[in-house]
């Protein structure tokens, strides 16, 4: 059994926010000790794993919890689960695509400024060194 300042450092997520998710009702299995402090088994570790897994994408903790319901009430909602997490693939493969976008906008403008550094060059793409407009990327 772990506490939840364990999970916290295990899961990599902070006490507060574990807190904050089980009374969601995102982890309907946790036990609490005589002390009534939260004790988390190797089963609520998965919860946990599912839980962060759907938020660092985005997911409503309404959905969140709406899924934890679902896997509460067994085999029967074994499809509508399977659409929760597929449409949340679908969504992180978005975000994913739009990261790697990013990256290339930084990757360009870090060899942008490697150049500059390396030849001793002036930033003429900086708006404070133009005199006139530039037509060209940020």
């Amino acid at each position: 059994m772990y506490t939840v300042k364990e999970v916290a450092e295990k899961m990599d997520v902070s006490e507060h926010t574990l807190r904050f998710w089980a009374k969601s009702g995102f982890f309907p299995f946790v036990k609490r000790d005589k002390n009534n402090v939260r004790m988390f088994s190797d089963n609520d570790l998965g919860w946990v794993k599912m839980v962060k897994c759907l938020r660092s994408v985005g997911t409503e903790n309404k959905a969140i919890k709406r899924y934890i319901d679902l896997c509460i009430m067994g085999d029967s909602t074994v499809k509508e689960r399977y659409d929760i997490i597929h449409e949340t693939k679908v969504k992180a493969l978005k975000q994913m695509e739009e990261c790697k976008k990013q990256i290339d906008v930084l990757e360009f403008k870090e060899a942008f400024y490697q150049n500059l550094i390396k030849n001793n060059l002036k930033d003429t793409w900086n708006p404070m060194n133009q005199t006139e407009p530039v037509n060209s990327a940020v």
